[in-house]
This record gives C-alpha cells, structure tokens and sequence, in this order.
C-alpha cells in the first residue's frame, strides 16, 4: 500500500475566498486529492484540523487572528503526522526558515507554476520536505557563499590584527594595546 494511492486529504487556510477557490479547483483536478475543509483564519484552521484529521494543511503564512507560523506548532502539538505546506508570497529567508523551523513540511510559493502544487503535495506525503525552486535557488546560494565548515577565520585577519586579538585575550586594556604596539592613545 502507498500512500499516493490513498486518498490525500488537504484543509486550504487561507483569509482570501477567491484564493482557496482557485486552489480548491486545482486540487480537485488532481486524481487522489480532496478538499475536506477551507478556513478564513488560522484559529479556524486548528478547529478544522481537529475536526477532519486532513493529510495536509495547505495554509498561508498571512492570515487572520493567528497567523499561519503561530498555528503550525499548535496543530503540530496535536497531529504530529500532519504534512503542512506554506503557500505564500513571501519569498524571503527568514519566513521560510521560520515555516521549516516550527514544522512545515514545504514551502510553494504563490507566484509557482500550478503543476507545482501537485508535486509539493505528493512529496511531503513521501515524507520528503519541498521548497518552491526559487526558495531553494536563493537558499542554496547563500549556502554556496559561507565558508566551508571548519575553515577558520582568524586565517583571514592580518598579523597586526592577530597580534591585537592575543592581547584583548590576554585581559590588556586598550591602553595597553596601544602602548604595547606602538600606536598614539
């Protein structure tokens, strides 16, 4: 038995009705899917999630009363096997890391192609983690552009530098320093 075979049930959390309609007819294209309930908010959300047991939460990061990263670790807390998916149009770093951090499953942003929806879904059923292409794109980035683990960065500072750092080590006042090296105070 596979999971993608069952049927996925999906709760839409989202504050805007033309939004979750559009999402509710994509999703009701896709063989396998249903949509068990649609909430305006995300203390509706946790309600609803209590109420359907649904696969996946599909929720907003900016909705109503609760926000969707304050719901996340409240339903979390309750369904531990709940898939929770960020549709958002925010793209930067620090909402994703904050979704993955309290438990997002996946992260799809609002400007994706729709067929990527479908491919969000059926990974977090696999138990794998999504993140839309442009998310990773720029998170893969930022990692390319950190030093290596292990590198150390006292490598980089000059010998002056060095030899300024050994003294504030050693417990030396600025004073101290600059007596001991020469410099005007």
């Amino acid at each position: 038995m596979t999971i993608l075979m069952d049927t996925i049930r999906i709760l839409l959390a989202d504050d805007h009705a033309l939004i979750r309609a559009g999402i509710r007819a994509l999703l009701e294209n896709i063989q396998g899917i249903t949509v068990v309930a649609e909430a305006n908010d995300g203390r509706e959300a946790i309600e609803l999630v209590n109420l359907h047991s649904p696969d996946i939460l599909l929720t907003d990061i900016a909705i109503p009363g609760l926000n969707g990263l304050e719901a996340i670790p409240r339903i979390k807390k309750v369904h531990e096997k709940i898939h929770i998916i960020i549709l958002s149009m925010h793209t930067n770093e620090e909402y994703v890391r904050e979704a993955l951090l309290v438990g997002a499953s996946g992260y799809l942003v609002k400007g994706a192609d729709p067929s990527e929806l479908e491919l969000a879904i059926k990974s977090v059923m696999r138990g794998e983690m999504y993140l839309s292409p442009a998310i990773s794109k720029s998170i893969v980035s930022k990692f390319l552009q950190q030093p290596p683990l292990g590198s150390e960065p006292i490598k980089d500072l000059t010998s002056r530098q060095r030899e300024i750092l050994q003294l504030v080590a050693e417990g030396k006042t600025t004073k101290d320093i600059a007596q001991l090296i020469n410099l005007q105070y």
